[in-house]
Protein backbone atom coordinates (compact mmCIF):
# COMPACT_ATOMS: atom_id res chain seq x y z
CA UNK A 1 0.00 0.00 0.00
CA UNK A 2 1.06 3.48 -0.46
CA UNK A 3 -0.13 6.72 0.35
CA UNK A 4 -0.92 9.44 -2.59
CA UNK A 5 -1.88 12.62 -1.88
CA UNK A 6 -2.48 11.95 1.81
CA UNK A 7 -4.62 8.61 1.15
CA UNK A 8 -3.81 5.18 1.39
CA UNK A 9 -3.71 2.90 -2.11
CA UNK A 10 -3.13 -0.95 -2.17
CA UNK A 11 -2.78 -2.74 -5.25
CA UNK A 12 -2.44 -6.16 -5.99
CA UNK A 13 -4.76 -7.19 -3.74
CA UNK A 14 -4.59 -10.94 -1.63
CA UNK A 15 -2.18 -13.84 -2.50
CA UNK A 16 -5.28 -15.86 -3.29
CA UNK A 17 -6.50 -13.30 -5.83
CA UNK A 18 -3.23 -13.15 -7.60
CA UNK A 19 -3.18 -16.64 -7.77
CA UNK A 20 -7.00 -16.69 -9.05
CA UNK A 21 -5.98 -14.23 -11.94
CA UNK A 22 -3.19 -16.23 -12.56
CA UNK A 23 -5.25 -19.17 -13.55
CA UNK A 24 -7.43 -17.35 -15.80
CA UNK A 25 -5.19 -15.70 -18.06
CA UNK A 26 -3.18 -19.58 -18.24
CA UNK A 27 -7.12 -21.33 -19.31
CA UNK A 28 -7.82 -18.44 -21.60
CA UNK A 29 -4.24 -18.90 -22.94
CA UNK A 30 -4.37 -22.50 -23.33
CA UNK A 31 -8.07 -22.50 -24.70
CA UNK A 32 -7.15 -19.84 -27.28
CA UNK A 33 -4.22 -21.65 -28.32
CA UNK A 34 -6.15 -25.04 -29.02
CA UNK A 35 -9.04 -22.56 -30.72
CA UNK A 36 -6.83 -21.30 -32.97
CA UNK A 37 -5.33 -25.07 -33.83
CA UNK A 38 -8.70 -26.59 -34.04
CA UNK A 39 -9.21 -23.46 -37.00
CA UNK A 40 -6.04 -24.21 -38.77
CA UNK A 41 -6.35 -27.80 -39.00
CA UNK A 42 -9.45 -27.18 -40.38
CA UNK A 43 -8.49 -24.94 -42.90
CA UNK A 44 -6.00 -27.23 -44.01
CA UNK A 45 -8.26 -29.84 -44.49
CA UNK A 46 -11.03 -27.78 -46.40
CA UNK A 47 -7.87 -26.34 -48.41
CA UNK A 48 -7.02 -30.14 -48.90
CA UNK A 49 -9.68 -31.16 -50.29
CA UNK A 50 -10.46 -28.55 -52.97
CA UNK A 51 -6.78 -29.38 -54.32
CA UNK A 52 -7.69 -32.67 -54.33
CA UNK A 53 -10.75 -32.79 -56.59
CA UNK A 54 -9.47 -29.77 -58.61
CA UNK A 55 -6.25 -32.34 -59.50
CA UNK A 56 -8.50 -35.19 -60.22
CA UNK A 57 -10.32 -32.98 -62.43
CA UNK A 58 -7.18 -32.07 -64.49
CA UNK A 59 -6.08 -35.27 -64.82
CA UNK A 60 -8.94 -35.75 -67.27
CA UNK A 61 -8.13 -32.56 -68.74
CA UNK A 62 -5.09 -31.44 -69.09
CA UNK A 63 -3.45 -30.11 -72.14
CA UNK A 64 -0.46 -31.38 -73.57
CA UNK A 65 1.61 -29.55 -76.27
CA UNK A 66 2.97 -32.37 -78.49
CA UNK A 67 0.02 -34.13 -79.06
CA UNK A 68 -4.12 -33.67 -78.81
CA UNK A 69 -4.16 -37.36 -77.25
CA UNK A 70 -2.95 -37.34 -73.65
CA UNK A 71 -2.97 -41.19 -70.72
CA UNK A 72 -4.51 -40.58 -67.56
CA UNK A 73 -2.59 -43.27 -65.59
CA UNK A 74 -5.26 -42.59 -62.12
CA UNK A 75 -8.41 -43.27 -63.82
CA UNK A 76 -9.26 -45.21 -66.88
CA UNK A 77 -5.51 -45.55 -68.40
CA UNK A 78 -7.12 -44.57 -71.65
CA UNK A 79 -6.80 -41.93 -74.18
CA UNK A 80 -8.24 -38.50 -73.81
CA UNK A 81 -8.88 -36.63 -77.42
CA UNK A 82 -9.41 -32.97 -77.62
CA UNK A 83 -12.61 -32.05 -78.84
CA UNK A 84 -11.24 -30.29 -81.92
CA UNK A 85 -9.82 -33.55 -82.87
CA UNK A 86 -13.01 -35.07 -82.89
CA UNK A 87 -14.80 -32.53 -84.20
CA UNK A 88 -12.39 -32.54 -87.30
CA UNK A 89 -12.40 -36.56 -87.62
CA UNK A 90 -16.44 -36.38 -88.10
CA UNK A 91 -16.51 -33.67 -89.91
CA UNK A 92 -17.96 -31.35 -87.64
CA UNK A 93 -20.52 -33.66 -86.83
CA UNK A 94 -21.88 -33.95 -90.27
CA UNK A 95 -25.28 -35.29 -90.95
CA UNK A 96 -23.69 -37.38 -93.67
CA UNK A 97 -21.69 -39.29 -91.15
CA UNK A 98 -24.44 -40.24 -88.66
CA UNK A 99 -24.81 -43.95 -88.14
CA UNK A 100 -27.44 -43.51 -85.57
CA UNK A 101 -29.33 -42.76 -82.79
CA UNK A 102 -29.50 -44.39 -79.33
CA UNK A 103 -31.01 -43.48 -75.82
CA UNK A 104 -28.34 -41.41 -74.75
CA UNK A 105 -26.66 -40.34 -77.54
CA UNK A 106 -25.57 -40.11 -81.21
CA UNK A 107 -23.30 -41.84 -82.80
CA UNK A 108 -21.38 -40.54 -85.93
CA UNK A 109 -18.46 -42.21 -88.08
CA UNK A 110 -14.68 -40.62 -87.87
CA UNK A 111 -11.44 -40.88 -88.78
CA UNK A 112 -8.80 -39.70 -86.40
CA UNK A 113 -5.19 -38.66 -86.94
CA UNK A 114 -3.20 -41.64 -86.39
CA UNK A 115 -6.13 -43.16 -89.32
CA UNK A 116 -8.27 -45.35 -87.25
CA UNK A 117 -11.71 -45.49 -88.40
CA UNK A 118 -13.79 -44.54 -84.98
CA UNK A 119 -17.56 -44.51 -83.84
CA UNK A 120 -17.91 -41.26 -81.85
CA UNK A 121 -21.08 -41.14 -79.59
CA UNK A 122 -22.37 -37.69 -78.99
CA UNK A 123 -24.45 -37.73 -75.44
CA UNK A 124 -27.38 -35.71 -75.86
CA UNK A 125 -26.92 -33.37 -72.56
CA UNK A 126 -24.15 -32.30 -70.57
CA UNK A 127 -25.58 -32.96 -66.70
CA UNK A 128 -24.94 -34.70 -63.81
CA UNK A 129 -26.88 -37.78 -65.02
CA UNK A 130 -25.43 -38.13 -68.51
CA UNK A 131 -21.91 -37.28 -66.68
CA UNK A 132 -22.88 -40.68 -64.94
CA UNK A 133 -23.12 -42.55 -67.53
CA UNK A 134 -20.56 -41.22 -69.24
CA UNK A 135 -18.41 -42.05 -66.26
CA UNK A 136 -19.47 -45.84 -65.98
CA UNK A 137 -19.42 -46.27 -69.58
CA UNK A 138 -15.76 -45.73 -69.33
CA UNK A 139 -15.38 -47.60 -65.80
CA UNK A 140 -17.01 -50.64 -67.15
CA UNK A 141 -15.18 -50.93 -70.83
CA UNK A 142 -11.93 -50.33 -69.20
CA UNK A 143 -11.90 -53.24 -67.21
CA UNK A 144 -13.06 -56.15 -69.77
CA UNK A 145 -11.53 -57.20 -72.45
CA UNK A 146 -13.37 -60.16 -74.43
CA UNK A 147 -13.57 -60.25 -78.33
CA UNK A 148 -17.42 -59.62 -78.63
CA UNK A 149 -17.66 -56.67 -76.43
CA UNK A 150 -16.78 -53.48 -78.40
CA UNK A 151 -13.74 -51.58 -77.85
CA UNK A 152 -12.93 -48.06 -75.92
CA UNK A 153 -10.52 -46.06 -78.11
CA UNK A 154 -10.55 -43.34 -75.40
CA UNK A 155 -13.12 -40.17 -74.37
CA UNK A 156 -13.49 -36.46 -74.10
CA UNK A 157 -12.46 -34.03 -70.61
CA UNK A 158 -14.84 -34.39 -67.99
CA UNK A 159 -14.31 -30.31 -68.68
CA UNK A 160 -15.15 -30.32 -72.29
CA UNK A 161 -17.57 -28.38 -74.17
CA UNK A 162 -19.10 -32.40 -74.88
CA UNK A 163 -19.01 -35.43 -73.30
CA UNK A 164 -17.54 -37.91 -76.63
CA UNK A 165 -16.96 -41.24 -76.14
CA UNK A 166 -14.85 -42.79 -79.21
CA UNK A 167 -14.98 -46.53 -79.75
CA UNK A 168 -13.89 -49.33 -82.30
CA UNK A 169 -15.73 -48.43 -85.68
CA UNK A 170 -18.07 -51.31 -86.35
CA UNK A 171 -18.97 -51.25 -90.02
CA UNK A 172 -21.56 -53.86 -90.12
CA UNK A 173 -24.55 -51.99 -88.44
CA UNK A 174 -26.67 -53.76 -85.51
CA UNK A 175 -28.29 -56.85 -85.85
CA UNK A 176 -32.19 -54.97 -86.08
CA UNK A 177 -30.84 -53.31 -89.07
CA UNK A 178 -30.44 -56.58 -90.62
CA UNK A 179 -33.44 -57.81 -89.10
CA UNK A 180 -36.00 -55.50 -89.67
CA UNK A 181 -34.56 -52.12 -90.82
CA UNK A 182 -35.74 -50.00 -93.28
CA UNK A 183 -32.58 -50.54 -95.20
CA UNK A 184 -31.93 -54.84 -94.65
CA UNK A 185 -32.26 -55.13 -98.08
CA UNK A 186 -29.02 -53.04 -98.54
CA UNK A 187 -27.63 -54.14 -95.20
CA UNK A 188 -27.87 -58.39 -96.52
CA UNK A 189 -29.81 -60.84 -95.30
CA UNK A 190 -29.14 -63.08 -92.37
CA UNK A 191 -29.11 -66.68 -92.68
CA UNK A 192 -29.79 -69.70 -90.22
CA UNK A 193 -26.12 -70.23 -89.66
CA UNK A 194 -25.00 -66.71 -89.15
CA UNK A 195 -28.19 -66.11 -86.80
CA UNK A 196 -26.95 -68.93 -84.33
CA UNK A 197 -23.45 -67.55 -84.38
CA UNK A 198 -24.82 -64.41 -83.65
CA UNK A 199 -26.58 -65.79 -80.54
CA UNK A 200 -23.94 -67.77 -79.42
CA UNK A 201 -21.09 -64.68 -79.53
CA UNK A 202 -23.98 -62.47 -78.13
CA UNK A 203 -24.63 -65.08 -75.02
CA UNK A 204 -21.25 -65.69 -74.15
CA UNK A 205 -20.03 -61.60 -74.30
CA UNK A 206 -23.03 -61.71 -71.62
CA UNK A 207 -22.05 -64.65 -69.44
CA UNK A 208 -18.32 -63.07 -69.27
CA UNK A 209 -20.32 -59.78 -67.99
CA UNK A 210 -21.98 -61.63 -65.30
CA UNK A 211 -19.07 -64.33 -64.57
CA UNK A 212 -17.14 -60.36 -64.09
CA UNK A 213 -20.34 -59.42 -61.92
CA UNK A 214 -21.72 -56.83 -63.90
CA UNK A 215 -25.12 -56.78 -65.19
CA UNK A 216 -25.13 -54.71 -68.82
CA UNK A 217 -29.53 -53.80 -68.37
CA UNK A 218 -30.10 -52.96 -71.83
CA UNK A 219 -30.01 -55.47 -74.06
CA UNK A 220 -31.10 -55.23 -77.08
CA UNK A 221 -30.53 -55.89 -81.05
CA UNK A 222 -29.47 -52.45 -81.51
CA UNK A 223 -26.62 -53.02 -79.12
CA UNK A 224 -25.36 -55.91 -81.14
CA UNK A 225 -23.18 -54.89 -83.65
CA UNK A 226 -21.62 -56.56 -86.24
CA UNK A 227 -18.16 -56.06 -87.85
CA UNK A 228 -17.07 -56.47 -91.58
CA UNK A 229 -16.92 -60.75 -90.77
CA UNK A 230 -20.19 -60.62 -89.07
CA UNK A 231 -18.78 -61.11 -85.78
CA UNK A 232 -20.95 -59.93 -82.99
CA UNK A 233 -19.87 -56.77 -80.92
CA UNK A 234 -21.85 -56.09 -77.67
CA UNK A 235 -22.07 -52.42 -77.06
CA UNK A 236 -23.80 -49.56 -74.93
CA UNK A 237 -23.23 -50.01 -71.09
CA UNK A 238 -24.77 -46.58 -69.91
CA UNK A 239 -27.35 -48.27 -68.09
CA UNK A 240 -24.94 -51.33 -66.91
CA UNK A 241 -24.59 -52.17 -63.09
CA UNK A 242 -21.51 -53.98 -60.96
CA UNK A 243 -23.38 -56.15 -58.74
CA UNK A 244 -20.92 -56.89 -55.80
CA UNK A 245 -20.43 -61.10 -55.46
CA UNK A 246 -21.88 -61.35 -52.04
CA UNK A 247 -25.13 -60.16 -53.00
CA UNK A 248 -27.69 -61.90 -55.50
CA UNK A 249 -29.55 -58.40 -56.45
CA UNK A 250 -29.67 -54.68 -56.31
CA UNK A 251 -32.90 -52.73 -55.71
CA UNK A 252 -32.76 -50.23 -58.66
CA UNK A 253 -35.84 -48.00 -60.26
CA UNK A 254 -36.35 -50.36 -63.69
CA UNK A 255 -34.53 -48.80 -66.73
CA UNK A 256 -33.84 -50.21 -70.18
CA UNK A 257 -35.73 -50.29 -73.52
CA UNK A 258 -39.60 -50.83 -73.24
CA UNK A 259 -40.10 -55.06 -74.33
CA UNK A 260 -36.91 -55.95 -73.34
CA UNK A 261 -37.00 -55.32 -69.76
CA UNK A 262 -37.94 -58.27 -67.15
CA UNK A 263 -41.13 -58.13 -65.71
CA UNK A 264 -39.74 -59.41 -62.10
CA UNK A 265 -37.51 -56.02 -62.14
CA UNK A 266 -39.73 -53.26 -63.31
CA UNK A 267 -42.69 -55.17 -60.87
CA UNK A 268 -40.09 -55.48 -57.49
CA UNK A 269 -36.88 -53.18 -58.52
CA UNK A 270 -34.67 -56.43 -58.21
CA UNK A 271 -31.98 -56.38 -60.59
CA UNK A 272 -30.30 -59.62 -61.29
CA UNK A 273 -28.35 -61.40 -63.78
CA UNK A 274 -31.44 -62.99 -65.32
CA UNK A 275 -33.01 -59.79 -66.16
CA UNK A 276 -30.39 -60.01 -68.58
CA UNK A 277 -31.66 -63.36 -69.25
CA UNK A 278 -35.29 -62.27 -70.05
CA UNK A 279 -34.08 -59.52 -72.20
CA UNK A 280 -31.54 -61.80 -74.25
CA UNK A 281 -35.09 -64.45 -75.19
CA UNK A 282 -36.22 -61.72 -76.67
CA UNK A 283 -33.14 -61.20 -78.68
CA UNK A 284 -33.84 -65.22 -79.49
CA UNK A 285 -37.04 -64.50 -80.45
CA UNK A 286 -35.95 -61.83 -82.93
CA UNK A 287 -33.51 -64.08 -84.61
CA UNK A 288 -36.23 -67.05 -85.76
CA UNK A 289 -38.83 -64.79 -86.72
CA UNK A 290 -37.15 -61.10 -87.96
CA UNK A 291 -39.92 -58.77 -85.75
CA UNK A 292 -38.85 -56.08 -83.54
CA UNK A 293 -39.17 -56.91 -79.87
CA UNK A 294 -42.15 -54.05 -79.97
CA UNK A 295 -44.64 -53.16 -82.61
CA UNK A 296 -48.07 -51.13 -81.92
CA UNK A 297 -49.18 -52.76 -85.14
CA UNK A 298 -49.89 -56.20 -84.06
CA UNK A 299 -53.05 -56.87 -81.59
CA UNK A 300 -53.28 -55.35 -78.00
CA UNK A 301 -52.61 -59.00 -76.66
CA UNK A 302 -48.87 -59.04 -78.88
CA UNK A 303 -47.64 -55.87 -78.64
CA UNK A 304 -44.61 -56.99 -76.95
CA UNK A 305 -42.76 -60.01 -79.11
CA UNK A 306 -42.22 -61.83 -75.77
CA UNK A 307 -46.07 -61.94 -75.24
CA UNK A 308 -46.32 -63.72 -78.85
CA UNK A 309 -44.06 -65.64 -78.91
CA UNK A 310 -45.33 -67.31 -75.37
CA UNK A 311 -48.61 -67.58 -77.17
CA UNK A 312 -47.47 -69.65 -80.09
CA UNK A 313 -45.18 -71.56 -78.26
CA UNK A 314 -48.22 -72.49 -75.49
CA UNK A 315 -50.30 -73.20 -78.83
CA UNK A 316 -47.99 -75.86 -80.28
CA UNK A 317 -48.00 -73.03 -83.01
CA UNK A 318 -44.28 -72.36 -83.11
CA UNK A 319 -44.22 -72.32 -86.99
CA UNK A 320 -46.02 -69.29 -86.87
CA UNK A 321 -43.16 -67.43 -84.94
CA UNK A 322 -40.69 -68.51 -86.60
CA UNK A 323 -39.28 -66.20 -90.01
CA UNK A 324 -40.41 -68.54 -93.90
CA UNK A 325 -37.53 -67.54 -95.52
CA UNK A 326 -35.10 -68.87 -93.21
CA UNK A 327 -35.86 -72.43 -95.21
CA UNK A 328 -38.31 -73.88 -92.06
CA UNK A 329 -40.83 -75.67 -94.55
CA UNK A 330 -38.09 -76.96 -96.91
CA UNK A 331 -35.17 -77.94 -94.77
CA UNK A 332 -35.88 -80.16 -91.79
CA UNK A 333 -32.41 -79.05 -90.14
CA UNK A 334 -33.24 -75.24 -90.15
CA UNK A 335 -37.07 -76.75 -89.01
CA UNK A 336 -35.53 -78.57 -85.60
CA UNK A 337 -33.01 -75.72 -84.89
CA UNK A 338 -35.84 -73.21 -85.36
CA UNK A 339 -37.89 -74.82 -82.66
CA UNK A 340 -34.96 -75.77 -80.32
CA UNK A 341 -33.55 -72.08 -80.29
CA UNK A 342 -37.87 -70.98 -79.40
CA UNK A 343 -37.68 -73.64 -77.14
CA UNK A 344 -35.31 -72.24 -75.24
CA UNK A 345 -36.03 -68.72 -75.56
CA UNK A 346 -39.05 -69.83 -73.60
CA UNK A 347 -37.54 -71.02 -70.97
CA UNK A 348 -35.33 -67.60 -70.86
CA UNK A 349 -39.26 -65.66 -71.04
CA UNK A 350 -40.15 -67.55 -67.65
CA UNK A 351 -41.86 -65.01 -65.39
CA UNK A 352 -40.54 -66.31 -61.96
CA UNK A 353 -36.72 -65.48 -62.69
CA UNK A 354 -35.60 -68.86 -60.40
CA UNK A 355 -36.98 -70.70 -63.50
CA UNK A 356 -34.79 -69.19 -66.36
CA UNK A 357 -31.18 -70.46 -67.01
CA UNK A 358 -28.16 -68.60 -66.67
CA UNK A 359 -26.33 -67.14 -69.53
CA UNK A 360 -23.40 -70.14 -68.92
CA UNK A 361 -26.70 -72.49 -69.59
CA UNK A 362 -27.87 -70.90 -72.15
CA UNK A 363 -24.30 -70.65 -74.30
CA UNK A 364 -23.96 -73.98 -73.55
CA UNK A 365 -27.58 -75.36 -74.79
CA UNK A 366 -26.55 -73.00 -78.15
CA UNK A 367 -23.37 -74.79 -78.92
CA UNK A 368 -25.00 -78.18 -78.31
CA UNK A 369 -28.21 -76.90 -81.16
CA UNK A 370 -24.98 -75.93 -83.20
CA UNK A 371 -23.06 -79.09 -82.64
CA UNK A 372 -25.90 -80.90 -83.76
CA UNK A 373 -26.84 -78.79 -87.04
CA UNK A 374 -23.26 -79.12 -88.45
CA UNK A 375 -24.15 -82.95 -87.80
CA UNK A 376 -27.19 -82.59 -89.77
CA UNK A 377 -25.45 -80.79 -92.71
CA UNK A 378 -23.12 -83.56 -92.68
CA UNK A 379 -25.32 -86.55 -92.69
CA UNK A 380 -27.12 -84.62 -95.26
CA UNK A 381 -24.46 -84.61 -97.30
CA UNK A 382 -24.05 -88.41 -97.14
CA UNK A 383 -28.17 -88.24 -98.13
CA UNK A 384 -28.34 -90.03 -94.38
CA UNK A 385 -31.62 -89.21 -92.21
CA UNK A 386 -31.61 -88.09 -88.65
CA UNK A 387 -34.69 -88.63 -86.70
CA UNK A 388 -32.81 -87.80 -83.38
CA UNK A 389 -32.12 -84.12 -81.88
CA UNK A 390 -31.44 -82.94 -78.49
CA UNK A 391 -34.60 -82.29 -76.48
CA UNK A 392 -35.10 -78.40 -74.93
CA UNK A 393 -33.58 -77.49 -72.13
CA UNK A 394 -35.28 -78.04 -68.73
CA UNK A 395 -35.02 -76.05 -65.53
CA UNK A 396 -37.52 -77.01 -62.82
CA UNK A 397 -40.53 -76.65 -63.50
CA UNK A 398 -40.70 -74.41 -66.53
CA UNK A 399 -41.37 -76.75 -69.21
CA UNK A 400 -44.72 -77.00 -67.39
CA UNK A 401 -45.80 -73.52 -67.95
CA UNK A 402 -46.46 -73.88 -71.50
CA UNK A 403 -50.37 -75.23 -70.32
CA UNK A 404 -50.72 -71.71 -68.43
CA UNK A 405 -51.78 -68.78 -69.52
CA UNK A 406 -49.68 -65.58 -69.13
CA UNK A 407 -50.86 -61.97 -68.58
CA UNK A 408 -51.08 -60.59 -72.00
CA UNK A 409 -48.60 -57.39 -72.82
CA UNK A 410 -50.29 -54.20 -71.69
CA UNK A 411 -52.28 -51.72 -73.93
CA UNK A 412 -49.27 -49.12 -73.94
CA UNK A 413 -45.89 -49.76 -73.89
CA UNK A 414 -45.04 -47.17 -71.24
CA UNK A 415 -47.77 -48.43 -68.38
CA UNK A 416 -46.39 -51.22 -65.70
CA UNK A 417 -46.61 -54.63 -66.98
CA UNK A 418 -48.27 -57.44 -64.92
CA UNK A 419 -46.16 -60.24 -63.45
CA UNK A 420 -47.82 -63.06 -62.25
CA UNK A 421 -45.95 -66.06 -60.88
CA UNK A 422 -46.28 -69.44 -62.24
CA UNK A 423 -47.30 -70.83 -58.99
CA UNK A 424 -50.80 -69.57 -56.87
CA UNK A 425 -48.81 -67.44 -55.13
CA UNK A 426 -48.27 -64.05 -56.10
CA UNK A 427 -48.25 -60.32 -56.19
CA UNK A 428 -45.98 -59.51 -53.96
CA UNK A 429 -41.79 -59.26 -54.11
CA UNK A 430 -39.74 -61.72 -52.11
CA UNK A 431 -36.98 -59.54 -50.51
Amino acid sequence: CKMIKDKYRCIGGTKEQNYDQEKIKLGLGIGGSLILIIIMVSLFIIIHRICRKKNDSDLLSRGNSKSDVEFSHVFFKIPIFSYKELQEATNNFSKDRLLGDGGFGTVYYGKVRDGREVAVKRLYEHNYRRLEQFMNEIEILTRLHHKNLVSLYGCTSRRSRELLLVYEFVPNGTVADHLYGENRENQGFLTWSMRMSIAIETASALAYLHASDIIHRDVKTTNILLDGNFVVKVADFGLSRLLPSDVTHVSTAPQGTPGYVDPEYHRCYHLTDKSDVYSFGVVLVELISSKPAVDITRSKSEINLSSLAINKIQNHATHELIDQSLGYETDEGVRKMTTMVAELAFQCLQQDSAMRPTMEQVVEELKAFKNEEQKCEYHNDKEEMITTHPSPPDWGEASLIKNTKFPPSPVSVTTQWPSKSTTPNTSACDY
